[in-house]
């Protein structure tokens, strides 16, 4: 990752520390927008690409705080790093309790902003890999059909290729099959793989059965 496929949104009413944070943050290689307000901002979601936000707490339109919880609810993940000339304790508890960066005084020091915003686009292209990981897990999970994911959920919980025949009413011959397609759809080189991706899925093997598995209709019949 370089800090030119990395942006930061400023928001402050200041015009003077709104300009004072995007030439720091240009000057160190960043794609900046500095803005006066909230307004609008996300509202088609967040970029692509690792992002983070500089949000001043006290805007005269809306209560950064608030913004933070909005965007929460709202599914939009953005780091988010606060500035304030009149913040207290309790409101520094509250932002990092609600998962912000860092919390700043005004005036701040140049050197400290900068350690949040790489430390809040780091964190971001980290969450930003995982997502993609997971993407790619739902969709290859999706191509399973409801017996291998069955087949999945049990040999992932840790039970032989007899156990699952078993709880299933197949011969282990079939299960052997099954594991094999199952292996092959979900790219897995092991069982450890399989382990993984399937706490990863939420998927799991309970004494009813498989839990996660899709919905009748969503994927091919039971073979």
């Amino acid at each position: 990752m370089t800090n030119e496929t990395s942006s930061v949104f400023v928001v402050d009413d200041d015009l003077a520390v709104r300009s004072a944070l995007r030439r720091l943050l240009v000057a160190a290689g960043y794609q900046v927008q500095a803005l006066s307000s909230t307004k609008h901002l996300f509202e088609e979601g967040r970029p692509d690409s690792p992002c983070c936000l500089v949000l001043d707490v006290g805007l005269p339109d809306v209560d950064g705080l608030a913004f933070q919880e909005a965007l929460g609810r709202a599914g939009v993940d953005v780091p988010i790093i606060f500035i304030t000339g009149r913040g207290d304790i309790p409101m520094s508890v509250r932002a990092m309790k609600a998962g912000a960066v860092d919390f700043l005084a005004k005036p701040f020091d140049r050197t400290q902003l900068l350690a949040c915003v790489s430390l809040a686009l780091t964190r971001d292209a980290e969450s930003l890999v995982r997502q993609r990981q997971l993407t790619g897990l739902k969709q290859r999970y999706a191509t399973l059909s409801p017996r291998e994911c069955e087949v999945f959920a049990a040999v992932a919980s840790g039970m032989l290729n007899k156990q699952v025949g078993f709880e299933l009413g197949v011969v282990e011959k079939t299960i052997k099959v099954h594991r094999a397609h199952v292996m092959e759809k979900m790219q897995a080189v092991a069982l450890a793989d399989l382990v993984r991706m399937a706490d990863l899925l939420g998927i799991r093997w309970t004494v009813d059965g498989a839990i996660g598995l899709p919905e009748p209709g969503d994927v091919a019949s039971y073979a």
